[in-house]
């Protein structure tokens, strides 16, 4: 029995839906489903004539669009793993990813902006293949050594931050991708009359949703401009006037259409799944959104890229009083999960601890990084190989996990364990309190020192005694930030998170 991969959901789909509109770019062009598929394969046929073969990487080095996304799909038709890129980024950031995964080309718009157009790898056009390829070109990558074995099935490598300040790759199988798809098509009951949004970048795990989701089931793919999704107005303006029925994104972009005047009179009629997933969503935000989309059906997504997606809470259609924050849920994607101690112990119920993870969703480990593997996973008595996200939980009387915070946000402070996600959280109770961010760090004494940035949305800006006020009723003493910060907005990073890296520098 052949194994299954991505790209024959875009055939099924093409032999089912030819004539059925796969994707649009909203007030630039769309594609139908026959159409894109024939312009992957043409991809593919030219990937394949350069030398592509399984288990090659390919770069893409260009914005999110319908072009973009035929490259995927022509890169997986080659058996090759595409390695996406924020085209905005810096050069040298986009160089390392291309040399760490040794790429064999690059597919990018510039090939001044990949640094690798050398006299020896003049750029081959594309723009021949199509017209939606016009100004696009192939280039040959760095002739970086082979430096790991390519796990069987590779279907893309997806790099995050690193502790170490280079970014590390994420390696992911054509089986861990299918494994959380499939789960989402039981869950979701998406069909071909759906139409899908696509907020978060190619280089972003949100995206394996919003892509390969909506490919399989024939529905339609909206690709919103990032300029368009930091604009609430208009962003409300795009959900209602594309009929999006699924809604996928980070809770910061929810957070955008919340108290701008004007974004209730839309009609979000076709709404009826919104999903989030990320980072944390305030209960005081959840609940507003709510109330400016009462219809659809509310999900939190958890995982981290290592896991695609590995748990999930469905959000009763009544949010309880005393909830103060939004579980991460039970385990799906045919995972397994467990909380463990400092020791590699399980931990009882209710008691808090570090996630663990193991099953078809999971990666298979780190590109070209074999000391953080071997620290990455650990493995049990009974051979099973679990994935340490980092991330602390407990376990509540339902059965569902509640996420506490990061390990590697923990800090001891005056004897005490501090999380700091605990003091955005009390931050947030605060009626005009929009943002909240808190990070620590040390002064020349060796003292932690903790500052919160926060944008107010208040009338007039409060003292500080009256913020510490408002700490001291919703936070013990020891947790009470040093310094506050006002500003306009948060920084975010190229994913709609919180750019924390960015706060320490303004710290």
């Amino acid at each position: 029995m052949s194994r299954r991969t991505l790209d024959q959901l875009l055939d099924d789909s093409a032999t089912k839906y030819a004539e059925y509109i796969a994707v649009v770019e909203p007030g630039l062009a769309s594609i139908r489903y026959g159409d894109l598929n024939r312009l992957a394969d043409k991809i593919r046929k030219l990937l394949q004539s350069n030398g592509v073969a399984h288990g090659d990487r390919v770069g893409i080095h260009i914005p999110k669009s319908i072009s973009a996304l035929a490259s995927i799909f022509g890169i997986l038709k080659a058996g090759a793993a595409y390695v996406p890129v924020d085209s905005t980024a810096p050069m040298a950031r986009n160089q390392f990813i291309f040399s760490n995964c040794s790429v064999k080309y690059v597919i990018c718009r510039n090939p001044g902006a990949t640094g690798f157009n050398s006299p020896a790898s003049a750029p081959c056009p594309l723009e021949y293949l199509d017209p939606l390829l016009s100004g696009h070109f192939l280039v040959s990558g760095p002739s970086a050594p082979e430096s790991v074995e390519t796990p069987e099935g590779l279907a893309y490598v997806l790099y995050t931050s690193g502790s170490t300040g280079q970014p590390k790759g994420v390696m992911l199988t054509h089986a861990n991708a299918l494994a959380f798809i499939d789960w989402c098509s039981a869950t979701f009951l998406p069909n071909e009359r759906d139409c899908f949004s696509s907020h978060a970048p190619f280089h972003f795990d949100l995206s394996i949703l919003d892509i390969y989701l909506s490919i399989k089931h024939g529905a339609k793919l909206v690709l919103i401009a990032e300029e368009t999704g930091r604009q609430p107005k208009e962003l409300a303006s795009l959900i209602a006037e594309q009929r999006i029925s699924v809604w996928y994104s980070t809770p910061t972009v929810l957070k955008l259409l919340l108290g701008v005047k004007g974004v209730e009179e839309y009609d979000y009629s076709a709404l009826r799944t919104v999903l989030f997933a990320g980072e944390v969503f305030p209960i005081k935000q959840v609940r507003a959104l709510r109330e400016l989309w009462p219809a659809p059906r509310y999900y939190n997504l958890y995982g981290p890229t290592e896991t695609n997606v590995c748990t999930f809470y469905e959000l009763p259609a009544m949010l309880p009083g005393d909830l103060h924050s939004v579980p991460i849920g039970k385990v799906c994607s045919g995972d397994s999960a467990t909380v463990m101690d400092t020791c590699n112990h399980p931990v009882s119920r209710g008691s808090e601890g570090e996630l663990y993870v193991t099953g078809p969703s999971v990666t298979r480990g780190y590109w070209n990084m074999r000391e953080r593997n071997a620290t990455a996973f650990f493995e049990d008595a009974g051979g099973i190989c679990w994935y340490k996200t980092g991330d602390l939980v407990r376990e509540d009387a339902w059965g569902n996990y509640v996420y506490v915070g990061r390990r590697d946000r923990m800090i001891k402070r005056r004897g005490y364990r501090v999380e700091l996600g605990e003091i955005e959280a009390a931050l947030y109770r605060h009626d005009s309190i929009t943002e909240a961010a808190v990070i620590a760090s040390s002064d020349q004494a060796g003292q932690v020192c903790v500052t919160a940035f926060i944008n107010w949305s208040g009338d007039e800006r409060p003292s500080i005694i009256k913020l510490k006020r408002f700490c001291i009723e919703n936070l013990p003493a020891y947790m009470i930030p040093d310094r506050f910060s006002f500003q306009p907005s948060l920084p975010k990073t190229s994913t709609d998170k919180l750019d924390y890296q960015r706060l320490k520098e303004l710290a």
